[in-house]
C-alpha cells in the first residue's frame, strides 16, 4: 500500500491518495478507508462520498463500492478533530449571506479565524460555536467547524463557512478544485512591472523563521502557488493592486509580493513596515508613519468571493466594501500625490 498525504494551511483540507494491493479482496469503499484513516470516523467517509469527495481511477463512488487490486483511491476531507476545548462566545459578526447551508460573514481585520496557540478565544470560530450552537456541525469537537479556507489575523474581508457536513464536503471540494474565484485588494510598495502579469514560485515555511513563509524556486521544496495581479491605481510611490488566487496558501499575496521586491504597505513580517520607497524629506517621512498608524496592519483585503452552491449548484458572488483603514490611507496618497504634482 502506498499513501500520499497533502495539506494545505490556507484551504482547510486534506487530500489522500491510496493504490490498493494486486492482493486487495473485494472490500466496501467506507470500510477500506476507515481502517487507513486515523481518527477518520466511517460516517465521516460516508459522507465525503456521498458529496463526491471520494474518487475511484478518478470517479466518484458511493460508500457502496467495492475497492479492487490496483485501485487508485482518492479522497478530499476537512480538516480533522484537533484537541483543543472550543468555548462559544457571543461575539458580533458582519453576515454577508445566510441560508440553510452555509454562511458568508466579512472577517473584521485582527480578529483570528480559528483558535490555535495563543488565541484560544476570541476568534471567528469561538464566535461561529455561539451562533450555531444547536447545529450538529459545530458540536462534534472539532476546533475548525465549518471552514474550508481562512485569512491571516490581520487580512479583512469575505469567507464562506458551511453550516454542515454535506456542504462542508461540496465546498472543500470546490477549493480544492480551484473552481472558486478569490480577488484581494493590496497596497504594495512601489509600482509592479509590469502592471498586469502572474507570479509563480512555490511557498513553504521558512528555513530561517518557522512563523513566515519564503518563495522556493526549487520545485521539490514548497507547494505550487500562483498569484495573479493588476495595479488599478498608482499612487506614486505605492499602488492599489487586485490580487485573483488560483491557489491558496499561508500567506500566499504577501509572500509572493515580497519576494518580487514589493512587500505589502505596512506588512511587518515580510518588510513592509519599512519606508522603501520616495524621499528623505522629514515631511514625508512623517506622512508615512501617519498612514501606518491608520491603518496598523498589512494593506490586504479579501474583496470577492464566487462559489457554487454546495447543494443548489447556483454561482454565487459575493463582493464587500474596502475596510476604512485602507480607504483612508487610499484618500492621503491621492491628496499626497495631487499637492505633489500641484508644486511641480
Amino acid at each position: 500500500m502506498t499513501e500520499e498525504e497533502l495539506t494545505d494551511q490556507q484551504e482547510l483540507f486534506e487530500h489522500y491518495r491510496f493504490i490498493a494491493d494486486p492482493g486487495q479482496s473485494l472490500l466496501r469503499i467506507d470500510k477500506f478507508l476507515s481502517d487507513r484513516l486515523e481518527n477518520t470516523s466511517r460516517t465521516r467517509i460516508q459522507n465525503a462520498a456521498n458529496a463526491g469527495n471520494i474518487l475511484v481511477n478518478n470517479n466518484a463512488v458511493k460508500p457502496n463500492y467495492k475497492v479492487k487490486p490496483g485501485d487508485i483511491v482518492q479522497v478530499v476531507l476537512p480538516t480533522p478533530p484537533r484537541e483543543i476545548e472550543l468555548i462559544p462566545e457571543n461575539i458580533p459578526l458582519n453576515i454577508v449571506f445566510e441560508d440553510e447551508d452555509v454562511l458568508v460573514v466579512n472577517k473584521e481585520p485582527g480578529m483570528v479565524v480559528h483558535p490555535a496557540y495563543g488565541n484560544y478565544t476570541g476568534t471567528l470560530v469561538n464566535a461561529l460555536m455561539w451562533h450555531f450552537r444547536d447545529l450538529p456541525l459545530f458540536n462534534t469537537g472539532e476546533s475548525r467547524p465549518g471552514l474550508v479556507h481562512r485569512l491571516d489575523k490581520n487580512t479583512s474581508g469575505i469567507l464562506v463557512i458551511a453550516k454542515n457536513e454535506f456542504a462542508l464536503n461540496r465546498l472543500s471540494k470546490q477549493f480544492f478544485d480551484r473552481t472558486t474565484d478569490r480577488r484581494y485588494n493590496a497596497l504594495v510598495w512601489g509600482i509592479p512591472e509590469p502592471t498586469e502579469g502572474t507570479i509563480t514560485g512555490n511557498v513553504g515555511r521558512s528555513a530561517k523563521d518557522r512563523k513566515i513563509m519564503q518563495v522556493y524556486m526549487d520545485d521539490t521544496e514548497g507547494k505550487t502557488a500562483i498569484t495573479h495581479y493588476k495595479v488599478l491605481e498608482n499612487l506614486g510611490y505605492i499602488s492599489l493592486i487586485e490580487c485573483k488566487l488560483e491557489t491558496g496558501r499561508t500567506h500566499q499575496i504577501r509572500v509572493h509580493f515580497s519576494h518580487i521586491k514589493h512587500p505589502l504597505f505596512n506588512d511587518e513580517e515580510y518588510g513592509g513596515d519599512q519606508i522603501l520607497k520616495g524621499t528623505t524629506f522629514t515631511k514625508y517621512q512623517q506622512f508615512i508613519k501617519n498612514c501606518f498608524k491608520i491603518l496598523p496592519r498589512q494593506a490586504l483585503h479579501a474583496k470577492s468571493l464566487a462559489f457554487n452552491h454546495p447543494v443548489t449548484g447556483k454561482r454565487l458572488s459575493f463582493d464587500s466594501n474596502l475596510p476604512d483603514d485602507m480607504v483612508q490611507v487610499i484618500e492621503k496618497w491621492r491628496k499626497y500625490i495631487s499637492g505633489r504634482e500641484s508644486t511641480l
